[in-house]
């Protein structure tokens, strides 16, 4: 409560059910409820939709259909795949600076104006979407937030399935215990 004012409870069933087609979670929101005159706070269970947007499905099916070709491993390919873009943007970054350092000079009157750059640079420029905008501002803090929240979600997946290795292994050593008749509690 000294982090979040509203937490949420995430519930991950880990067991395998082939017929079910919604996720194997359920999420618990908190309420406060008055019991005996005193406020409590309790988890009700609360419902969800998964929505996502074209640019997330084309990402997750993209990742999905990765193959390993010659020996190497979907993962393998998904970071050649981010090193890739990345140059690529490095590379994009690279040029825009070039031409912004361009288009200074011609304005400070150090090289002559070439009238049909700039035709192509405001060209170029009016197909971009303004970033000054409200709209903008909303939809980037919103896909923003969506990304961390998917982050913290994988962070989620991570743990859950880390503590499932953990369980499996005290189950298994509990099962190995008693067998040989042991009387010792691992709590």
């Amino acid at each position: 409560m000294d982090i979040n004012e509203s937490p949420l409870y995430v519930l991950l069933n880990p067991s395998i059910n082939h017929a079910q087609k919604d996720l194997p979670i359920t999420i618990y929101e908190s309420e406060l409820h008055i019991i005996d005159g005193i406020p409590q706070l309790i988890f009700a269970q609360a419902s969800y939709t998964i929505e996502t947007v074209e640019a997330e499905r084309i990402s997750v099916d993209h990742v999905a259909h990765l193959k390993p070709s010659d020996g190497g491993s979907a993962a393998t390919q998904l970071a050649a795949h981010l090193t890739g873009t990345h140059s690529a943007i490095k590379m994009l970054n690279s040029r825009i600076r070039v031409l912004h350092h361009y288009l200074l000079a011609m304005q400070k009157g150090e090289i002559p104006c070439e009238n049909s750059l700039l035709r192509q640079v405001s060209s170029l420029l009016r197909r971009l979407p303004t970033i000054e905008s409200e709209k903008f501002r909303d939809d980037f803090l919103m896909e923003y937030n969506d990304t961390l929240l998917v982050s913290y979600l994988a962070m989620f997946t991570n743990c859950s399935s880390t503590m499932n290795e953990l369980v499996d292994k005290f189950n298994t050593a509990y099962e190995r215990h008693s067998r040989r008749g042991g009387r010792t509690s691992f709590i």
